[in-house]
């Protein structure tokens, strides 16, 4: 639970900073590292179950 907290203070700064310097394209940027971050995590979960069946 701490994690989570700690993550959506992160997200408040991040949004807070964009907001305040107008860094909209920063925005894309991050999603992209999010979602290539949690494609990682899901690759090496489902790839660990998949050895298991050869």
């Amino acid at each position: 639970m701490g994690r989570l907290k700690y993550l959506w203070r992160l997200l408040k700064e991040f949004g807070a900073y964009t907001w305040e310097y107008k860094a909209w394209w920063l925005i894309p940027v991050v999603g992209a590292l999010l979602l290539l971050g949690l494609l990682t995590l899901v690759g090496q979960t489902s790839l660990a179950n998949l050895y298991t069946l050869f």
